[in-house]
């Protein structure tokens, strides 16, 4: 069950020829595939186009009317691999997926797609996630494309550009027999605009006809001595044929006057925060109407020296706007210029930040400052005026105010997990513990910090490999549900059979890739129509030879699972130990069982609803509940009894009943303080005259203690 349903959206990739369309940069690019003629598509998910499959997936029934196949990949590497129906037959394929992560991953099929090249056009969406606003490590995917010799476009962020930007990704494809990748920033993912739509295309040859009529052809393959042909031919076939595509084409774009003294070089992502940043100055208008000249390449690899050597001619001095390091563009056009023997002044890096996202703040900085270096008699005058009032700075409160990183939900059925970990640490002491990519990795944060390490998606058992060998204590790594299934079973858990280690494995079973949109996958327990679910982890490690396995399914019963974790820490079973344990992720329940719980009481049906509490008179205020729980709904409470200084515990208004305090409670032997009341909506004529009763009587007690209570008063 997806975070977001398009259902109702994907009815506008009907849309026909002239009818406007309006609507967010993932659902344009999927009606952009489908006016584009694409004959499959697949991908895996993962911000920032997470919602992309998402999409694809609502509109599997129009994509199956066009003759479309679409397949949610097992991975980034599996959805690049799907790129190979491309190698020898005139289909467009677009598979789409994370950055550089899922470039990582997906790297050794790319660079073996690129090697043998392409007859119909291959298309990567890549969702750059890049800045601040990231989930990731900080790199590019720029790099892999310089790597691979594939063709990497960087469209400005306005749909009509995406749109046009699909298209042409497909023809510069074929007509350099290259994949492209069509890099997507976080925020042009999800930017809202029209254009104007043309009619969806059945693909003229499908996959059903490479079927019927197969085709193959040796020197396609990468193997000695085709791979040194396959490398020759990237030099001098296709990279001169992309270049001239690109140029024929006008791919990339030029605003502003045609002779000026200065100008800017900009990737095409970075053209709003470009033009934004001039308005601010007064360089540009509203309409993107532009004093200073823009240089703009939606292709950000290959670039082409003559069109940008063209750009420079007369020009004195050129700014280079390029978000993230390595300073690629910066390099590769320096060099142009050294080469042609210019004298033009190239700028970039030493006006703007090597690293970080270039924020609206930030581009204003750097386009000031070169303009200041440059040619400062075109800023207004109040900007370059030499007593011009500074900004006062901007004051350091990372020492003020605390950092918010990510955690876990409310009613999350992971947290559990960790209290009993944290608990049987305490027992049995601190223990190595990696963690993986996925909700489980927010461990190792306060309150539980468990874990200090995380290599890669459902690589968390295989990271500890080299504590393995034996000793005092044995290892432990988590695991979620989506890691192992994509990469995990056999890099992690096979790698841990084969080599006999004494481990402990935690596979944290939710029931969805939940980290990555609430995803159906092989272990889903849900009914899917289109995918097949339901088939037990369990039973998939024991089928790759795991003896020892553990399955508890209510994670929220924390005196099991800390039994289970002891025994695993303490048997004198040899081999990997794995526990699965299951829950189902409290977003996707709540998501599934409140709109039908809000339907029931607005008609007039019996609804009850759990609801936990702490009762302040009980409660001592030692706040172990909190440090084993770190429930966002778990917070503190001052009293006004003056005999009470220390903040009580108190659970607000966002608790969903999923009874994890008191469980830990419990477990920890901490108080009997936490309570729970059943809050029941439309009760019954029954249910309403004894709950009248009990509020009279207790009304009646409450009463009767005041009237007894020694009053003090101040003279």
């Amino acid at each position: 069950m997806a975070e977001r349903s398009f259902a109702r959206e994907v009815q506008k990739l009907k849309l026909g020829e002239g009818e406007t369309f309006t609507g967010e940069g993932i659902l344009a690019i999927t009606k952009a595939l489908l006016e584009a003629g694409v004959g499959y598509v697949g991908g895996y998910q993962g911000a920032p186009i997470s919602h992309l499959m998402d999409v694809l997936a609502d509109a599997e029934e129009i994509l199956a009317e066009l003759g479309v196949r679409y397949e949610a990949n097992a991975s980034e590497a599996a959805a690049t691999a799907m790129l190979a129906a491309s190698v020898h037959y005139p289909i467009r394929g677009a598979v789409t997926f994370k950055g550089p992560v899922g470039v990582n991953v997906a790297s050794d099929a790319l660079a073996n797609l690129a090697s043998s090249g392409v007859t119909g056009g291959a298309l990567v969406i890549v969702g750059e996630d890049y800045g601040e606003g990231s989930s990731i490590m900080q790199e590019r995917s720029h790099a892999f494309a310089m790597k691979s010799q594939v063709w990497l476009l960087d469209p400005r962020p306005n749909l009509p550009s995406i749109v046009k930007a699909v298209e042409q990704g497909f023809e510069l494809s074929e007509a350099s027999n290259t994949p492209v990748m069509l890099m997507v920033r976080i925020r042009s993912c999800h930017v809202t605009g029209s254009f104007t739509a043309r009619n969806n295309r059945r693909p003229p040859f499908t996959v059903k006809d490479a079927l019927a009529t197969p085709r193959s052809d040796y020197n396609r393959v990468v193997l000695p001595p085709m791979s040194y042909v396959q490398e020759r031919d990237k030099i001098d076939n296709r990279w001169p044929a992309a270049q001239r595509f690109i140029r024929d084409h006008k791919l990339n774009e030029v605003f502003g006057p045609r002779t000026a003294e200065i100008g800017i070089a900009c990737q095409g992502g970075m053209y709003n925060g470009v033009i934004r940043a001039l308005q601010r100055l007064g360089l540009a208008d509203i309409h993107g109407v532009t004093q200073v000249p823009l240089y703009c390449m939606n292709v950000a690899y290959p670039l082409v020296p003559d069109e940008f050597l063209e750009f420079c001619d007369g020009k004195s001095a050129v700014l280079v706007v390029e978000e993230g390091q390595p300073d690629f563009l910066e390099q590769a056009l320096s060099a142009v210029l050294y080469k042609a023997g210019s004298r033009v002044a190239l700028h970039g890096k030493d006006v703007l930040p090597m690293a970080g996202e270039y924020t609206g703040q930030v581009m204003l900085n750097g386009i000031e400052a070169f303009l200041k270096k440059t040619a400062p008699h075109l800023l207004p005058a109040n900007v370059r005026a030499p007593n011009r009032e500074e900004k006062p700075a901007v004051p350091d409160l990372s020492k003020t105010v605390p950092i918010r990183p990510p955690g876990f939900c409310t009613g999350c059925p992971e947290r559990p997990i960790f209290a009993a970990l944290k608990m049987t640490e305490m027992e049995y002491g601190k223990h190595q513990i990696a963690g993986d990519i996925g909700c489980h990795l927010f461990a190792c944060l306060p309150p539980f910090e468990i874990g200090g390490s995380t290599m890669g998606y459902g690589l968390g058992p295989a990271s500890n490999a080299a504590f393995d060998g034996g000793g005092d204590k044995r290892s432990i790594a988590i695991i979620g549900d989506g890691g192992f299934w994509h990469n995990g079973l056999s890099s992690s858990i096979g790698n841990a059979v084969y080599n006999k280690s004494d481990s402990v494995i935690v596979v944290v079973d939710n029931f969805y890739s939940a980290a990555t949109g609430g995803q159906d996958l092989l272990s889903s327990r849900a009914d899917n129509a289109s995918k097949s679910t339901g088939h037990p982890i369990a039973r998939a490690v024991k089928g790759v030879g795991v003896e020892w396995v553990r399955e508890i399914d209510r994670t929220y019963d924390v005196p099991k699972m800390r039994r289970i974790l002891n025994e695993a820490l303490t048997t004198r079973h040899k081999g990997p130990k794995v526990i699965v344990a299951s829950s189902e992720c409290m977003l996707n329940k709540q998501r599934r069982e409140r709109p039908l719980l809000n339907k029931a009481i607005k008609e007039g049906r019996r609804v009850e609803k759990p609801r936990f509490g702490v009762d302040e008179d009980i409660c001592t205020g030692d706040h172990a509940c909190i440090r084993l729980s770190g429930c966002p709904s778990l917070s503190l409470k001052k009293l006004d009894d003056p005999l009470r200084d220390d903040p009580v515990a108190s659970i607000d208004q966002s608790c969903v009943g999923c009874g994890n305090c008191g469980e830990v409670a419990d477990a920890a032997v901490l108080c009997p303080s936490f309570y729970r009341a059943d809050v029941v909506h439309n009760p019954g004529r029954i249910e309403r005259f004894f709950a009248g009763l009990s509020a009279r009587a207790i009304a009646w007690l409450q009463q009767r203690r005041a009237a007894r209570r020694i009053a003090f008063e101040r003279a």
